[in-house]
């Protein structure tokens, strides 16, 4: 069988599944089709062309997209406007970042061995090859055109890791801590057939067949750790061990069959394919199939696969005793360096396939659609790695990961196509996310944590409602599966290699050793097989059919199409911005390693100028415009003719930001003088991402200024996103009697005897217009006008459909982020506050963070800028000793909360430390209405019941079966009428600690369900709301006699008959009808929870901080909960988000906008050429011999010398393939696992000379 073609393997980072266009004859022509799974990169995927082809991206990748109804510029628009921020929100939900993946199932390829071994050992591998008999995969060193075969490997051409980098090929998974509780069981469908659902692989052909067509000298390429693929007891290379609680298999899985694969055709065509495409693809004979499966599908009567056909679609993404739980927020997709052209080859070998058994027609619609599929992959792989191509470096002054335009540009300037079958492959998936749509929208998500499930779940809605907005409507109905397979005559064996090949391509990724690149492989294929299992199954039973961790995977690949077509833009935009006309590099796999372009280094190949020319460009730019003196112009063009190494790296990587090298340059020498260097500094550091702290930033960024905005947390929005009622303002147009004093004394009346009527007037009179600018500028549909307890009037808005909080947030932060590719906004996200800095003058001028890094780490660091703002929230949740909730109110520090666990009053302790005074400390308001789960009761976190809940007309009943107030009455009056069935409180009206928290019904008719109906769906899938056919049933759920809750209802119908009941109520919504034997009625036990703190830090009219005697603290400012004094002794329901808005907006209009010199971006020309240098001097293989230790370790490598002690410890595959050659010549070793590339980033310290 002949050998395919060798190709040479760029660096790569995860799954590359398909063979490129380049590597398949045109779609006009016939081929078989192919699915790679090289985890690594993208390949080369043609001859490189002339540097002269033009590449007008993105416009080559517009206009229709082929095999479906739709084109480019509609899904673009579509997923400028909505899908990618809520794609990208919704996967960093505990539910969708966990993937539950087993990283050790044995390779199943046969016939792998070994025929000649390296000499030398491995840089990553064993030099014993296989054990256990186990076959090794031969692979030769030289093809049939005399390119160089690249060896599997880690981090192969991984430039720049720091000595305590992690490996780039492990998996981070996040700790046990991280894992969620709904890993453990729970969560999905009752009777759903475990988390991974089939985890039954096919059996797998174990024979041994040996052919070689290589010549008997040829030497047989051993991978790295070959034996680590075949033996069961070795770790393979870039292995991670898991926590051993996690050893074991934590679901029960259903086992599905797996299909049968039929035997290949042969295809066979010398006179219809040029040599290349017959060398790539066509075999004299099958080999043997990855996939093997006896029992074949039955036919029906009518001669038709069953229906249940297509159940076993990802049953070869295998599990077994290795299954651990991955955070994929953790562990994104990125450049490993590793290398998989073995992997490659076995898919070329394995995988061929004419699915029609014809190699003479035109390739059949449905091979194409596999093909672009597979194609689309490989392409968002290839996408992820050139945006995440070099790693953080201290060497290099990289402090996070960087992209490199001209691996992009190598990659796709000789094939858009590529580009359109990412296009492609998205709208496929969107329309198995429309069809699934329903079982997706009542899908129950269940971690554990019941906030940030309600979060994924708005989220998860959010997305499925796009569809069908005008925007994307088109985009989810533009591909047709009912086009598949229609051929009568052909439809059956179509169907069944149609599966077989994916699963050959689904069961050869555990042959992958990078752990990071097999995660992402099957994660992707698992989202593949999902999306087609979704189309091809009949409507009815979809939704039986998916696992939680196949709608995990689903969900994940959809967000990786999303971000790949973002990339694409950005990337295109990153390679003009620093060329002129289009350079590919000399080899068309990417610039050489460490010394090619990528936006934070030089431009490779522009007119050929050196790193030398770049520095003394950026030196005479800045000094042209002022930015630095004469002075240290002089002394930076002295230092540059001397090649001073610090300044050569800086130019080299910086030379074309001007601004970054100008913050830089103290790195090369302290006493340069850098007039610009302040230009960096934000108008404002913002602490806290919710609305207060969004809408601040919004206001300063759309007058031109420069924001960095700070976040403890892992996601922004805060408190914010939870809140569910509305914002309330007043509006002159409307037609229910409201008016600013009706407002004012509303607000008034709710503040009791703590009311400051100076920041309620600011709050009310900026009402109309801060929720105009939420319509208006934010996007945020706030169409329905609804009344609230406290409220004389009409006057709360919220969104038609979804959650206010989540909408607004969703909509803020969509704006916000828009600016980040400004340069005028930093986000920092999982960053703390410490302090506040401080002048002599008592001014605030920064802040000290500490920002939490991926490898458990905190990193310290000052901020300056000549404002700070605390958006940081209330205290609510903290209940800690000494804390701000244990010395104002210790009696409530039992009572649960609807508050995150991040409210912890971190703001109000920064301001009180600066100096600042505080107001109202121990007015907490206590919420009447929070939902007890009933699965969960004792949990300290409850889901709020907002007002909107009574507002529509439900009715609060004891356990008694009684009214007891009117509900719709402020906050502070409802809670006192409950904690008062506590003979303690009714007393004493305080709250004793050690008292039961009463809970209590709120039941609600069916015209009332009505009037909150998106509310209503949302809590009764959430297990919080029950519903409840006639009287009886209602009676028996609470646990009451029907006579008793009869007699209350229709006290209730007669009170609204009247107008008014004993409690003074005098507005009745959503009353019960009269017959309440046939009445529906929606109900669920809430409790008092802890809601909002009244009291902060002290502000005025404009939101600066006030000191304890009354004077502004210059430079530092407050808005949101954690100021205190707006709402007095209780908030009015729906005046949080309108405090948040109000306050922020006019902080964020009055801080003043610095004016900036400009700093124009000068395109730097350059490569590294290593001109200059000294002789290097000369040893023997006898003197690198004796630097032979962990300490002392120099390798000899094609000629030179190279000192790789500190590179050992940062080596992504680690340390011990290193040092095992220390004292070596480790040439064959090397050149068996990476490029050549990778040792420019090296300088050697000797050569070698041969005695």
């Amino acid at each position: 069988m002949p050998s395919p073609p060798s190709r040479r393997m760029p660096p790569g980072g995860a799954l590359l599944l398909a063979a490129a266009a380049a590597l398949l004859p045109t779609q006009s022509q016939h081929s078989c089709l192919v699915g790679a799974a090289n985890t690594s990169s993208s390949s080369d995927v043609a001859p490189a062309r002339p540097t002269s082809a033009f590449f007008p991206l993105p416009a080559a990748a517009s206009g229709p997209i082929e095999d479906a109804t739709c084109d480019v510029e509609q899904l673009e628009a579509a997923n400028d406007s909505q899908l990618h921020v809520i794609l990208a929100e919704l996967m960093t939900t505990a539910f969708f970042r966990s993937f539950a993946v087993d990283l050790d199932q044995r390779c199943p390829l046969a016939g792998w061995n070994t025929k000649k071994k390296k000499k030398g050992g491995s840089l990553g591998g064993d030099e014993k090859g296989s054990a256990s008999g186990a076959a090794a995969f031969k692979v030769p060193t030289t093809s049939e055109t005399g390119e160089k075969n690249e060896a599997e490997g880690c981090a192969g051409e991984l430039p720049d890791l720091d000595l305590a980098a992690e490996p780039a090929c492990s998996v981070d998974l996040g700790g046990k801590d991280n894992e969620p509780d709904f890993l453990s069981g729970g969560g999905g469908k009752d009777d759903e057939p475990g988390f991974l659902g089939s985890t039954a692989g096919s059996s797998f052909s174990t024979q041994t067949t040996t052919e070689s067509t290589s010549d008997e000298g040829e030497e047989e390429f051993e991978c790295t750790g070959g034996k680590d693929e075949l033996d069961d007891d070795a770790e393979p290379l870039c292995s991670l061990a898991t926590d051993d609680s996690q050893s074991s298999n934590p679901f029960a899985s259903a086992s599905f069959e797996s299909a049968a694969l039929h035997s290949i055709s042969e295809r066979i065509d010398s006179n219809e394919w040029d040599s290349s495409q017959q060398n790539t693809f066509v075999w004299n004979r099958v080999s043997d199939p990855v996939v093997e499966n006896y029992d074949e599908p039955c036919e029906d009567e009518a001669g038709n696969l069953p229906e249940t056909f297509w159940l076993d679609m990802c049953s070869e993404i295998r599990s077994g005793e290795g299954l651990s739980i991955v955070n994929l927020q953790l562990n994104p997709e990125r450049n490993t360096g590793y290398n998989g052209t073995h992997i490659w080859n076995a898919i070329y070998e394995e995988n061929c396939l004419a699915l029609d058994g014809s190699s003479s027609a035109p390739m059949c619609y449905e091979e194409r659609v596999l093909y672009r599929l597979l194609s689309g992959l490989h392409t968002s792989t290839t996408l992820s790695i050139a945006k995440n191509y070099y790693p953080p470096s201290k060497r290099k002054g990289r402090t996070d990961w960087e992209p490199n335009p001209q691996y992009f540009i190598d990659k796709f300037a000789d094939h858009p196509d590529h580009l359109r079958n990412l296009h492609f492959s998205y709208v496929v998936l969107l329309r198995a996310l429309k069809k699934a749509g329903p079982f997706l929208y009542k899908y129950e998500i269940k971690t554990g944590d019941i906030l940030d499930d309600e979060m994924a779940t708005i989220l998860l809605r959010r997305l499925l409602d796009s569809m069908i907005l005008r925007s994307c409507h088109d985009v989810f109905t533009a591909f047709d599966e009912n086009l598949m397979f229609k051929e009568q005559s052909t439809a059956i064996s179509l169907q069944e290699n149609f599966k077989g090949v994916f699963h050959n391509v689904s069961s050869i990724l555990d042959c992958v050793q990078c752990q990071q690149c097999k995660l992402h492989g099957k994660m992707a294929m698992l989202g593949y097989g999902t999306a087609l299992k979704i189309l091809f199954l009949p409507e009815d039973k979809v939704g039986l059919s998916l696992t939680r961790n196949e709608i995990v995977a689903f969900l994940n690949t959809i967000a990786k199409m999303s971000e790949s077509m973002r990339e694409v833009r950005e990337l295109t935009t990153m390679y003009w911005s620093t060329h002129t006309r289009l350079e590919k590099s000399e080899e068309g796999g990417g610039p050489p390693i460490g010394g090619g372009a990528s936006i934070g280094g030089l431009a490779a190949g522009i007119d050929g100028v050196d790193v030398l020319d770049a520095a003394v460009g950026a030196v005479s730019s800045l000094a042209s415009q002022g930015l630095i003196d004469e002075s240290s112009e002089a002394k930076l063009i002295e230092r540059a003719f001397q090649r001073q190494p610090e300044l050569m790296i800086l130019s080299k990587h910086y030379g074309n930001d001007l601004r970054k090298f100008l913050s830089f340059l103290p790195n090369v020498d302290s006493q340069i003088s850098a007039a610009g260097l302040d230009d960096g500094d934000p108008d404002a550091i913002i602490v806290g991402t919710g609305l207060a702290g969004l809408a601040a930033a919004l206001n300063i960024l759309d007058r031109g200024g420069r924001v960095t905005l700070i976040e403890k947390e892992h996601r922004m929005g805060g408190n914010s996103n939870k809140a569910s009622s509305g914002i309330n303002a007043y509006n002159r147009n409307n037609t229910y009697g409201d008016s600013l004093e009706t407002f004012r004394a509303d607000t008034t009346r709710s503040a009791g005897s703590s009311a400051k009527s100076h920041l309620i007037d600011v709050l009310v009179e900026n009402s109309e217009s801060a929720v105009r600018w939420l319509k208006e500028r934010v996007g945020v549909d706030l169409s329905v006008l609804a009344q609230l307890g406290g409220h004389g009037h009409k006057r709360t808005h919220r969104p038609s459909s979804g959650m206010v909080g989540a909408e607004v947030i969703y909509g803020i932060q969509r704006a916000v982020k828009s600016y980040e590719g400004s340069g005028n906004l930093q986000i920092l996200m999982d960053t703390r506050v410490l302090q506040l800095k401080k002048d002599e003058d008592g001014a605030v001028v920064g802040v000290e963070v500490v920002t939490s890094t991926k490898d458990g780490e905190n990193k310290t660091t000052t901020l300056t800028a000549p404002n700070v703002v605390l958006a940081t929230g209330g205290f609510a949740s903290d209940r800690s000793h000494g804390s701000y909730l244990e010395k104002y109110r210790p009696e409530l520090m039992k009572m649960p909360a609807t508050a995150g666990e991040y409210s912890t009053g971190d703001g109000i302790t920064l301001g009180t430390t600066a100096g600042a005074g505080l107001v109202d400390m121990e007015k907490v308001q206590v919420h009447p209405t929070g939902w007890v789960d009933p699965k969960d009761p004792s949990n300290h976190q409850k889901v709020l019941a907002g007002e909107l809940m009574r507002g529509v007309g439900g009715i609060l009943i004891n356990q008694q079966g009684q009214r007891f107030c009117n509900e719709l009455g402020t906050r502070a009056y409802v809670t006192d009428k409950m904690f008062s069935h506590d003979t303690s409180y009714r007393e004493t009206k305080k709250w004793n600690i050690d008292s039961e928290i009463p809970t209590f019904s709120l039941v609600l008719s069916s015209s009332a369900a009505e009037g909150a109906k998106k509310h209503v769906d949302h809590y009764l899938n959430k297990g919080l709301l029950v519903k409840l056919e006639g009287l009886n049933a209602l009676a028996k759920w609470m646990d009451l006699p029907v006579s008793t809750v009869k007699a209350t209802l229709q006290a209730y119908q007669r009170d609204a008959a009247k107008g008014k009941d004993e409690w003074g109520k005098t507005h009745f919504s959503g009353v019960p009808s009269n017959d309440l034997s046939k009445e529906v009625f929606y109900a669920g036990t809430v409790t008092p929870v802890l809601h909002y703190c009244m009291g902060g830090l002290t502000i005025d009219t404009e939101g600066n901080v006030l000191a304890e005697d009354g004077n502004t603290i210059p430079g530092l400012h407050a808005a949101g909960e954690v100021s205190g004094g707006v709402h007095g002794e209780n908030r009015l329901g729906g005046n949080s988000l309108l405090e948040c808005t109000v306050f922020g907006s006019i902080v964020g209009k009055k801080i003043p906008i610095k004016p900036r010199a400009s700093i124009q971006q000068t395109i730097q020309n350059g490569n590294a050429s290593g001109k200059g240098k000294a002789d290097l001097a000369k040893f023997s293989m006898e003197e690198v011999g004796q630097h032979n230790t962990e300490e002392d370790c120099w390798i000899a490598i094609d000629g030179k010398v190279y000192d790789l002690t500190d590179f050992a410890e940062e080596h992504p595959a680690g340390p011990e393939s290193i040092i095992e050659l220390a004292g070596q010549d480790g040439t064959e070793a090397f050149e068996a696992v990476h490029s050549a590339g990778i040792l420019e980033d090296f300088d050697a310290v000797g050569v070698l000379v041969v005695t």
